[in-house]
């Protein structure tokens, strides 16, 4: 219940962060009909709207018009997602060249639908139970055996002071102990860092892959970041998830780069129009991310249809919305559309080492 509470929480703030960012013309509270001068600015006018500022003209103040404000605020987004999300879905590079060509006032704007878009995910994400694993321990594997080693050690000395010296069995226990101190079983346990000095990576579990850290390359910051994996390896799972949607925005800066890469001698298409590919882009795979979890969650056995929703809808799109933004040929669209994807994945190395360095402090 706490997980769909906090879901719902997180779908109303990004809707309100939304909103924030896409405010409807005219938009304003208050009571009274049609003054000749208008409360907000003083500007003498006549019909619905104040001609300076859109100010309506009828001021409410009842608690019906409190409640209607909140629900508008929060789902209508100013009545622009009807016009907005068939476009974004199946005319990717239509709706995006409308936009950037200046017919703005029927569409959400990117990056209205973009927080809007984000916020929706991770708060399906958190109701239906699809969060990252807080309950995990990160441990050092060869720390772990060296430890298992000391405490056979210590049960074998104990054996053999029990042992009287004539013992036939105390020779064979002898030669164990002596194997085991060989092999460094019988050593004070080491620190994290290794005979060179260097941090050893951590481990998933005590024989789980290695985990190495150097999101930045510097040593200081590198070596904190991992000593609060070592302590409180949960915590820092969840700083990062909770920091994955509070910075998501940051994949739109990180993204235009490799646009503006792709379209370095075509001077006719600026960074203003790359912004505004990436940010519809980012909001499509976010809401397709929804309704393929949404799909594989509740028609059970359904799994594998909604993957292969995602691995087919999401490059169609991309490939789509790259051709008809730009006007592209076939041959044109392929080796861009190609760039991108090995683009995109030195984005997400890049944004999770953010968020790696983020859930350090």
């Amino acid at each position: 219940m706490t997980e769909i509470a906090e879901g719902f929480g997180a779908a109303i703030e990004g809707s309100l962060a939304a909103k924030a960012v896409e405010p409807e013309a005219g938009e304003a509270a208050g009571a009274a009909h049609g003054p000749v001068e208008c409360a907000n600015c003083g500007t003498v006018y006549s019909g619905n709207y104040c001609s300076n500022c859109g100010q309506k003209a009828h001021i409410h103040r009842t608690l019906t018009a409190i409640v209607h404000d909140l629900v508008h605020g929060v789902l209508h987004l100013d009545g622009k997602l009807s016009h907005t999300l068939p476009l974004l879905a199946f005319k990717p590079g239509k709706l995006t060249r409308r936009y950037i060509d200046g017919e703005r006032a029927k569409f959400v704007s990117p990056m209205s639908m973009f927080l809007f878009g984000v916020f929706a995910m991770f708060a399906v994400f958190q109701m239906i139970g699809l969060t990252a694993p807080t309950d995990f321990e990160i441990g050092n594997s060869t720390a772990a055996l060296r430890a298992e080693g000391q405490a056979e050690a210590e049960r074998l000395k104990q054996q053999i002071a029990n042992m009287a010296p004539d013992d036939p069995e105390r020779s064979s226990r002898e030669e164990e102990l002596a194997l085991l101190q060989n092999l460094g079983g019988d050593a004070p346990q080491p620190s994290s860092a290794g005979t060179d000095g260097k941090e050893e990576p951590l481990r998933l579990g005590n024989d789980g892959p290695s985990l190495t850290m150097s999101p930045t390359g510097i040593d200081s910051i590198d070596k904190g970041i991992v000593k609060k994996w070592r302590e409180n390896p949960g915590l820092m799972v969840y700083k990062m998830q909770a920091n994955g949607y509070k910075f998501s925005w940051l994949l739109i800066p990180l993204s235009i780069p490799f646009v503006w890469l792709m379209f370095l001698w075509r001077r006719k298409f600026k960074a203003y129009d790359h912004a505004i590919f990436v940010t519809y882009s980012l909001s499509f795979m976010s809401l397709l991310f929804i309704v393929v979890s949404v799909l594989a969650t509740s028609l059970g056995g359904a799994g594998g249809w909604a993957f292969a929703l995602l691995v087919l809808a999401a490059p169609l799109h991309l490939y789509k919305h790259l051709k008809y933004t730009y006007g592209l040929s076939r041959f044109s669209t392929i080796w861009r559309f190609v760039f991108l994807q090995f683009s995109m994945l030195f984005i997400l190395l890049l944004f999770g080492n953010a968020l790696l360095v983020l859930g350090g402090f």
